[in-house]
């Protein structure tokens, strides 16, 4: 079959590269369509992912949006005359160029309508002509006859133990000992379509939070956006593709996005998610790691912030709790690359 994946994102890039190898294996022809977005296109270089680029630059949700009618048409003239079986992706893009050229659409989505407006409506918009839709068992919402729940998280495609093993040379990048306990924090733009009205740790914040956590531990910090000149001293300058050993080696995630909080959990590293995503209005996954597999806190508070990760910090045994309730999830949950290749080939 001949095969579409449409990725925007580096989070997809990580999903999808498990199951695109898994198609070619089976001999399938799988043609990349990339977004030219933050470290997306970089990701895809580092890991050696044939791909073509298929939007204009974009520094903005608005930008992004009015993009769109010109997007869609490069990828028609992309795909038009490849007679394409699947088109798979996470939404608007994949859907849509499957109606321009005649094939079916797979959308794996676990990011919820109803955490904003913008992604509510471009859920309207899209489900209409989605063929299969699949997201996390731990989806809050049911979205009808072409939803299929799955128990599993898209994370599990890259960091089940079946595809991840950790590399300790990390610490030669960091130049440290392996016997070195370091900290990680990662803090986002917030320029996503599913960010919009949406915010993380304030500067300020994130300033107290170095200076007390400092104290007791060597910090990362990953940045998305502008680097505080205060914190620059903090930056991580290893290669995008080797975050995941970062994360597995960490002995704590600090973040305010989305996806890595999730991949540090899998890992079995403590994480402390802050951002005005959290509340009643949380999504699913993040609510059920927290609270069935108690390994990531959601908090809305600087204060409890840096009480809990002191507390993490200055536990000598934390690593090896975390482990245990990680296997516990591994246990429960499918692997979910061989779900999405098995249903690509025998469901549709």
């Amino acid at each position: 079959m001949n095969i579409c994946i449409i990725i925007n994102t580096p989070a997809q890039v990580h999903f999808y590269k498990n199951i695109i190898k898994k198609l070619e294996y089976k001999g399938h022809n799988i043609i990349i369509l990339a977004r030219n977005y933050g470290i997306t296109a970089n990701l895809l270089d580092e890991l050696k992912i044939n791909y073509n680029k298929f939007n204009l630059i974009t520094n903005s949700p608005l930008m992004t949006a009015l993009s769109f009618p010109l997007d869609l048409f490069n990828i028609y003239r992309m795909l038009h005359n490849k007679k394409i079986d699947f088109i798979l992706g996470f939404g608007m893009y994949d859907v849509f160029a499957s109606k321009l050229t005649h094939s079916k659409s797979i959308v794996f989505y676990d990011s919820e309508p109803k955490i904003n407006p913008f992604l509510n409506l471009q859920y309207k918009v899209f489900m209409p002509f989605v063929d299969s839709f699949i997201s996390p068992s731990s989806f809050r919402e049911n979205l009808g006859k072409k939803h299929i729940k799955i128990n599993s998280y898209k994370e599990l495609a890259y960091l089940h133990p079946k595809y991840y093993r950790p590399n300790n040379n990390i610490f030669d990048l960091l130049n440290i000992s392996s016997s070195e306990e370091y900290i990680i924090m990662r803090f986002n733009n917030f320029d996503a379509l599913h960010d919009v009205s949406k915010k993380g740790f304030s500067l300020s914040e994130k300033i107290e939070l170095v200076n007390e956590l400092s104290k007791y531990i060597k910090i990362y910090i990953s940045f998305e956006g502008r680097i505080p000149a205060e914190l620059q001293e903090y930056k991580l300058t290893i290669p995008k593709s080797r975050i995941h050993d970062l994360l597995f080696f960490s002995k704590l995630l600090i973040t305010d996005t989305q996806t890595i909080a999730t991949e540090a959990a899998i890992l079995g590293t403590p994480v402390i998610r802050k951002n005005s995503f959290v509340g009643k209005g949380d999504m699913g996954n993040f609510i059920e790691l927290e609270n069935k597999y108690n390994l990531i806190y959601n908090l809305t508070n600087i204060k409890d912030v840096i009480k809990i990760s002191t507390k993490i910090i200055l536990d000598k045994n934390i690593k090896n709790i975390w482990r245990e309730k990680r296997e516990k999830l591994l246990k429960d949950k499918l692997d979910i690359v061989d779900f999405m290749v098995e249903y690509i080939e025998h469901h549709l």
